[in-house]
């Protein structure tokens, strides 16, 4: 039996790799295994959603992700006979530092996630396998496969992070539910005789499916993404590149999409089988599930690689505050309300995105009369409207909300505590902070760089009483917004969502919310006074 940790990560993944630094950033003593001996390659996920960048910006790796990534991507979308350019930069969506889509490659995210780990002292341990685990009541037992032989280790929570074919839900008896799709996606490093038509990404709609290509390969110059009915037979895990498509088949599917281009080069290719799929629970006792191995979507909208991220930086703060909790009866019966609140708030959010990827998936891959008319014949006869809709700034901004989960709230949570008087103006318990300029003394100020570090922020109004002492500790950091008349208070937990709000500064009410979130008072440690303005 090794040392124990706080919490055991399982799996290396953008979730994993995520979890392990919101963990560490609060308070947690970490340890991150991944049973493959090296990277995964090649990237399956290309896209970077708003909200999953703000999310990421208090752990410190968003301009290191943005070094790497295009910013200000183009697209073109080629419609029967008509081509139309369309920009992903620069959306209409004021409240956030990050108002576009990003590409990048998952191989990148990991790199940078993996780096910012190792700065902090905790390095990855590759080849080492998850083969069993159990909670014991007093924590969990894992059962270790390491290149140096068994290990048994004992810690206090279980992240599973691990896919699709979860070892650590197989072991938490969750169910997992749902069907496979009876499309598939192929996937393809290749260079091209010609570039086609227009600049950036190029996405082709046919009667047999959506082709992309993006200009991210990494071993060639395009990525090609294309559904298409799946061709059965044994296959890989879910989700997984599995058998290589013949080069024959991989022309034919361009040939299919109008696109005159010849395969110069093929790099690799891999048909990847997809379905559908959530979670009974994410957690049971100790054991938590994150990612792919809480939810599996199909490519459609770009949710995986994302809504992983969101649910790590989600437990992860959770898991944190409720190692260092104290084991009396009352912080007993905090941690529970606290660690329930994963599944109770990112469960009903991950339904909701199974709906939007299952319709969004449908309407681009299905092989059935409908959606096939849709994209061959309807879509381009729609051609000539599209430019008009993309002139709509705020139409577009709002599908990227919708997509992205800027619109995601947990009001129903028991996080989310609204206190007499009522403060109004304010986002509601449970929403998202937006991003604001305020003033704090000296020149304006970004709200969301302000607060971007790790704890519980507390927003005072101009004239609020400053909190007590007392209610304080070292995860809470206490900020007054000069340019906010009257003397309310806003707390912003760790995920950037507001879980406290009053009209006035209730030293009882934020003292109750603050022993809930994160015990303060108990561990050790000097309180930050308010940041007040000049």
């Amino acid at each position: 039996m090794t040392t124990a940790v706080d919490v055991l990560v399982v799996g290396a993944g953008p979730t994993g790799l995520t979890l392990a630094l919101q963990a560490h950033d609060h308070g947690a003593r970490v340890r991150i295994v991944e049973r493959r001996p090296e990277a995964f390659r090649p990237s399956r996920a290309l896209i970077m959603h708003p909200r999953t960048l703000e999310v990421l910006r208090p752990l410190g790796v968003t301009d290191a992700l943005l070094e790497q990534a295009d910013t200000a991507p183009k697209a073109t979308l080629h419609l029967g006979s008509r081509a139309v350019e369309a920009s992903l930069a620069d959306l209409a969506l004021p409240d956030t530092a990050f108002p576009h889509l990003s590409l990048v490659r998952q191989t990148d995210v990991e790199r940078v996630l993996a780096q910012a780990l190792a700065d902090r002292g905790v390095a990855v341990e590759r080849g080492t396998e998850l083969v069993a685990v159990r909670d014991d009541g007093y924590g969990a037992r894992a059962v270790l496969r390491t290149p140096k032989g068994p290990e048994v280790i004992r810690c206090l929570f279980v992240g599973g992070c691990d896919g699709p074919a979860s070892t650590t839900r197989a072991c938490a008896g969750i169910g997992w539910h749902g069907r496979p799709y009876t499309e598939e996606v192929v996937l393809a490093d290749l260079d091209l005789s010609g570039t086609p038509g227009g600049s950036g990404a190029q996405l082709f709609a046919g009667r047999r499916g959506l082709l992309f290509l993006f200009p991210l390969g990494e071993q060639a110059t395009w990525r090609l993404l294309a559904t298409r009915a799946s061709h059965g037979g044994p296959g890989p895990d879910f989700g997984q590149p599995g058998p290589p498509v013949p080069r024959s088949e991989l022309q034919h599917l361009l040939g299919d999409a109008g696109l005159d281009a010849r395969i110069e080069r093929l790099a690799w290719s891999a048909r990847v089988p997809l379905q559908f799929r959530l979670a009974r629970r994410f957690r049971r006792g100790r054991l938590f599930l994150a990612g792919d191995a809480a939810h599996n979507y199909s490519p459609a909208t770009g949710q995986g690689m994302n809504a992983g991220v969101q649910d790590a930086v989600n437990l992860g703060w959770k898991l944190g505050f409720a190692a260092s909790r104290p084991h009396d009866s009352t912080g007993g019966r905090d941690a529970e309300v606290l660690l329930d609140s994963y599944d109770g708030e990112r469960r009903p959010a991950a339904c909701r995105r199974l709906f939007l990827t299952h319709t969004a998936f449908w309407a681009e891959a299905s092989t059935g009369p409908t959606p096939s008319w849709l994209r061959a014949a309807a879509a381009a006869r729609a051609a000539p409207l599209v430019p008009v809709i993309l002139q709509r700034r705020r139409l577009v901004a709002e599908g990227v909300r919708v997509i992205s989960q800027l619109r995601v709230n947990y009001r129903r949570s028991p996080l989310s505590v609204e206190e007499t008087p009522h403060l109004h103006g304010a986002p509601r318990p449970g929403d998202r902070l937006p991003d604001a300029t305020v003033g704090v003394g000296g020149p304006p100020q970004r709200l969301h760089a302000l607060l971007a570090r790790p704890g519980v922020h507390l927003l005072l109004q101009r004239d609020a009483a400053p909190p007590p002492h007392e209610v304080l500790g070292p995860h809470v950091t206490a900020l007054r917004v000069a340019n906010s008349p009257g003397r309310g208070l806003v707390a912003v937990r760790p995920d950037g969502h507001v879980g406290f709000r009053c009209g006035k500064v209730d030293a009882a009410g934020l003292s109750g919310w603050l022993s809930l979130i994160c015990a303060t008072g108990q561990p050790p440690g000097r309180p930050r006074p308010p940041d007040d303005a000049g």
